[in-house]
């Protein structure tokens, strides 16, 4: 059993599509007896993906900073719900507990957790597994930009090619599982 990290959009205005993509997400993973580690909110997408892991009988590990917490919107149900002192001190300990990363659609917050996750994989401080998931095209715009960066040889190719892109829920797990210990 391996600790998958989901990066998800926390607001609490999206579109029904993007909560059940992370429901799916969050039943995906336990279905295939993993655990889930998130964000250790329980709005938006990210309160979504862990009422789906706990739905279909899986654990979750929230990784919460005290201020979120003070805002009341911490995943109380979560199996285990860690409390750090900041928001980067929340991602050192998310990257810690995880052995893959799957990274859904999201804003700025998805953003700075996907890229410090992939900026530490091109540096070789880790050799986890990190996959995209491409639903409807989201990430398309961003996904270009990077390949022109690559071409313009302000990214190596060889780091763009750690982070696996798919589109659906199912290819993303299938992505990830040779790679889980």
């Amino acid at each position: 059993m391996a600790a998958i990290c989901v990066f998800c959009a926390s607001s609490r205005t999206l579109d029904r599509r993007w909560l059940d993509l992370a429901a799916e997400a969050g039943a995906e993973i336990a279905r295939r007896g993993h655990t889930l580690v998130s964000g250790g909110g329980c709005v938006g997408m990210m309160g979504a993906v862990a009422d789906g892991a706990r739905s279909a009988g899986g654990a979750t590990l929230g990784v919460i900073p005290q201020s979120l917490v003070d805002l009341e919107v911490a995943d109380l149900a979560s199996d285990e719900l860690l409390v750090t002192g900041s928001m980067a001190d929340r991602k050192t300990v998310m990257i810690d507990k995880s052995d893959a990363f799957l990274t859904l659609p999201g804003g700025l917050g998805t953003l700075d957790e996907l890229f410090e996750v992939w900026t530490t994989a091109t540096l070789a401080q880790h050799a986890k597994p990190m996959v995209l998931v491409d639903a409807d095209g989201f990430y398309r715009p961003l996904l270009d930009w990077l390949a022109g960066l690559a071409d313009q040889n302000f990214l190596k190719p060889a780091g763009l090619g750690l982070l696996t892109v798919v589109d659906t829920i199912p290819a993303a797990l299938d992505a990830l599982t040779p790679h889980l210990p």
